[in-house]
């Protein structure tokens, strides 16, 4: 009996793939109704996934401009999937309002699989009963109002400590001539987030393990923030095209190894803390041993790492980001600075450290944060959704099982709602914008997205930016450390941030005896 040779059959298997591939979406994706714009520059099998992987460029500005031909709802073949990208706020409102249930879904990835615990991260699993009672005690345990209030002391006491550091850097490594410092605020700002989520998630300090949590957290951002072939074309996944896969693996192997540390550490110490007061992981403990049903068939230790991994991540570099960009404006805007610096002084003074109780009164700097995180959204793409239902957008039908990307970016640029929309300009919050938030209501301003896949942990970012911003201007003099702009080039992940350091010159402003 004749066989046929090893390459031959390997390449007879590929070609029945991609024709069973080609085949099964021709039919699934056949649609009733008008036919949703696609640009016409598809290629065979990836589709559309060139005008993203091969582009030196963001991609939500390349889907931007395709936005600009195609019209707010356009859609992409991207190997096995088709991708809707949304462009504009009515359309997200019909999306995360209308048809919130149907699009509840998170597509699968090879980095969600790994880095979340096989989907044991609530963040990146789908709308699923465990989903659901997850969210419910992390709202319950960090993130609602009465937590975020019983938690304020850690915060300011970590913002007081985030001034005094910096006075002792100052103190140490001044130019005598000048009396200023040079500091890179970008990995200052890290810090403070850093530190600050470290105590109220696990009881640990920046300084035992803060220099890790930078390495590896960003590194899962960058790997998140990755359009993987494989993630497509599922079929080339045992290629690992690029090592993509294994660094992956070995980051999240690392990570794990600390969380499991960190785990069996409040294992021995439970019951060492009054109810309330213990961190987040000690308070996840207990309430997975009084309601094992909270699990929905997942391991224990598994849900608690995936779960404070998730916030660990969430937390802070898209906040340590959205202070490096406020920062950066405001130092191109010198007008802006001065007006932060008169509400500060009018509203705390310069004897004491600005407090969060103190943030309700700096309209001014609320409108600063609000701008900012209109012109520099952490996501410019919000996380991707997917169909659980067929549905209708738009008067078109859309399949189970299609992918949504909503162009926050475009969205908080758009000229039809924003007058000068590039413009930094804070004031526009305080007139005709006023009454526009940040919390899901209004679709113009989605930077946490909207519906049952929010973010929630709204108020403890915006409290974290507003508080951490107010103590840096109030506690010292800030200057460009050059007579040119800021350089406001964005770098690629998940959370797209500064591309280059932020580097800038600071003298104390405040009476000595408060840095010490």
């Amino acid at each position: 009996m004749d066989y046929f040779p090893l390459p031959s059959l390997v390449a007879a298997l590929a070609a029945t793939i991609l024709l069973a591939t080609f085949l099964y979406n021709l039919f699934r994706n056949k649609e009733v109704g008008p036919k949703i714009p696609q640009p016409g520059l598809a290629w065979p099998i990836i589709g559309h996934f060139h005008l993203l992987a091969g582009n030196d460029r963001m991609p939500h500005k390349v889907l931007g401009d395709l936005a600009d031909k195609y019209g707010p709802l356009f859609r992409m073949k991207m190997g096995a999937h088709q991708v809707l990208v949304v462009s504009d706020s009515q359309t997200a409102k019909e999306c995360l309002n209308a048809n919130d249930r149907a699009l509840a879904g998170r597509p699968k990835a090879i980095a969600s699989e790994h880095i979340g615990y096989n989907y044991a991260n609530f963040g990146l699993g789908s709308n699923t009963p465990f989903w659901r009672e997850i969210r419910k005690v992390v709202v319950l345990e960090l993130l609602s109002n009465r937590r975020v209030e019983a938690l304020r002391r850690f915060r300011e006491s970590g913002a007081k400590t985030f001034v005094q550091d910096i006075y002792r850097t100052w103190a140490r490594d001044k130019n005598n001539e000048s009396n200023v410092v040079e500091l890179d605020m970008k990995e200052w700002f890290g810090k403070l987030i850093i530190d600050s989520m470290l105590h109220l998630l696990f009881g640990h300090r920046y300084e035992e393990v803060g220099d890790w949590v930078k390495a590896v957290f960003r590194r899962n951002f960058e790997l998140l923030g990755m359009s993987l072939m494989a993630d497509y074309l599922p079929w080339l996944r045992w290629l690992d095209i690029g090592g993509y896969e294994k660094a992956i693996k070995e980051n999240t192997k690392e990570m794990d190894r600390v969380m499991e540390d960190w785990l069996q550490e409040h294992k021995k110490n439970t019951n060492m803390k009054p109810q309330g007061e213990e961190d987040f992981m000690g308070a996840l403990l207990s309430q997975i041993g009084s309601n094992k049903d909270i699990l929905n068939g997942f391991d224990a230790d598994t849900v608690v790492k995936a779960t404070c991994s998730a916030l660990l991540a969430a937390s802070t570099d898209t906040t340590s980001t959205t202070l490096t960009w406020a920062l950066s404006l405001i130092l191109n805007s010198e007008n802006v600075l001065e007006k932060i610096r008169s509400e500060l002084d009018n509203n705390v003074g310069r004897e004491r450290h600005v407090n969060e109780s103190d943030l309700s009164n700096l309209t001014y700097l609320q409108a600063v944060v609000k701008e900012t995180l209109r012109l520099y959204p952490p996501g410019p793409l919000l996380m991707p959704h997917e169909s659980v239902d067929d549905c209708v957008i738009n008067g078109y039908h859309v399949v189970k099982g299609t992918r949504i990307l909503i162009n926050a970016s475009r969205i908080h640029r758009d000229p039809k709602f924003w007058s000068n929309p590039d413009a930094f300009k804070p004031e526009r919050f305080l007139m005709e914008y006023k009454e526009i938030d940040m919390r899901g209501n209004n679709f113009d301003l989605i930077p946490f997205g909207s519906g049952r896949r929010i973010c929630p942990g709204v108020s403890l970012a915006l409290q974290s930016v507003q508080l951490g911003l107010a103590a840096i201007i109030h506690g010292f003099d800030i200057k460009k450390a050059s007579d040119e702009p800021i350089d406001m080039t964005e770098a690629n992940g998940l959370a797209v941030g500064k591309a280059t350091p932020l580097h800038v010159f600071l003298a104390p402003r405040l009476p000595s005896h408060l840095y010490l």
